[in-house]
């Protein structure tokens, strides 16, 4: 992401998204009753508003909203921010409903009362990040998935499931191995040339290890990308998050933010498993271990920030601050991923923490 202006006195913040994730971090930076600036199309009619729809020409505009609502496609990777125009050419009428629609490679001007140091992060983040997406691929006897990660979760591209002969059967099962390990390289080489991203392998068995050497032997490009090979105890897109969890992927993905934030979830549940006392979770929770000082990691699901009011909004962001100031860590989770939604079952919000607040049992 470019940050192409900033005027924080003003509430001014002026960026230029290059990528899905771009969207991503906009989304949970704009709020209700932020204002959006950007080009949109808006249907001008030449008579007046109640002139009939067919009469109208859709021409396009530099205009703001007043923001009411956002949406994102991950899908469509897109970010439609819905709103009432306060800011248009003479032609568009003001304070009728409209939807923006925040586009790659185009600027787009965000004006609020206040930023808070959390969304400044994100979008500095944003724009330090050149990561490319790691594929992940999970193959067995049974079937492959492959996914990408983003800074928000991890995407399933393509899954495919098959019946191989039984090892007694030897010869029509080499056979049908040999034609499933191809379909399954032209699954991974359509993934990989999008990007040209690492890669890694893993499945339950030896025929991860198999399709590893397939691949070397027959695809010297795409084995260059080929970054690790690991076992995990379950296929699909199961064992893709299984080895999200348990750090087998962590080699690969040292740079990757989804790492950092399964990592901390993992460690924040390992603790209540355990019955640990350097652990808080919910809002009460929290806030009390902040009050103190014990926080060593506030972690904060995004969805819990995005869906604050203004007021709560506030709160947390004074919380938020406190942490900081008292040489804690911030961390704002994706709730698109595996992670976040267990983060979501704590309540939105948990901490790890330097000391015990209370008495193990």
């Amino acid at each position: 992401m470019k940050i192409t202006e900033k005027d924080l006195k003003k509430g001014i913040v002026k960026v230029v998204p290059e990528s899905a994730d771009d969207l991503w971090h906009l989304y949970n930076v704009i709020y209700k009753n932020d204002y959006v600036y950007a080009c949109s199309t808006r249907e001008i009619r030449p008579d007046d508003k109640y002139g009939r729809p067919d009469r109208g020409e859709r021409i396009r505009v530099f205009l703001g909203v007043k923001v009411a609502f956002v949406g994102w496609d991950k899908l469509l990777g897109r970010l439609r921010v819905h709103g009432t125009i306060c800011q248009a050419p003479e032609t568009v009428p003001m304070g009728v409903h409209h939807t923006v629609n925040v586009s790659l490679n185009a600027p787009v001007t965000i004006v609020k009362k206040k930023w808070g140091k959390a969304e400044l992060d994100r979008l500095e983040r944003a724009r330090k990040s050149s990561e490319k997406p790691l594929i992940i691929m999970s193959i067995d006897d049974e079937g492959y998935v492959i996914a990408t990660t983003a800074q928000y979760g991890v995407e399933e591209r393509i899954a495919e499931r098959t019946r191989l002969p039984g090892k007694l059967d030897a010869d029509n099962r080499m056979q049908a191995m040999d034609r499933y390990f191809r379909k399954a390289l032209g699954s991974l080489r359509q993934v990989w040339e999008v990007s040209r991203s690492p890669a890694v392998i893993v499945g339950v068995g030896f025929v991860k290890d198999d399709f590893a050497r397939f691949v070397r032997n027959e695809a010297a490009d795409v084995a260059g990308s080929v970054v690790d090979v690991k076992g995990v105890n379950n296929s699909g897109l199961v064992g893709i998050n299984e080895a999200l969890r348990s750090g087998v992927l962590l080699k690969a993905m040292k740079h990757l933010r989804i790492a950092e934030e399964t990592e901390a979830v993992e460690e924040v549940l390992k603790r209540l498993g355990k019955g640990e006392s350097t652990v808080a979770y919910g809002a009460e929770e929290v806030r009390k271990a902040v009050e103190v000082g014990a926080v060593e990691k506030l972690l904060v699901a995004d969805s819990v920030l995005r869906e604050a009011s203004d007021e709560d909004r506030l709160r947390l962001e004074d919380l938020m601050s406190d942490v900081e100031r008292k040489r804690g860590v911030l961390m704002v989770v994706s709730s698109e991923h595996e992670a976040g939604n267990k983060l979501l079952g704590l309540g939105g919000m948990a901490a790890i923490l330097r000391f015990p607040l209370r008495s193990s049992t």
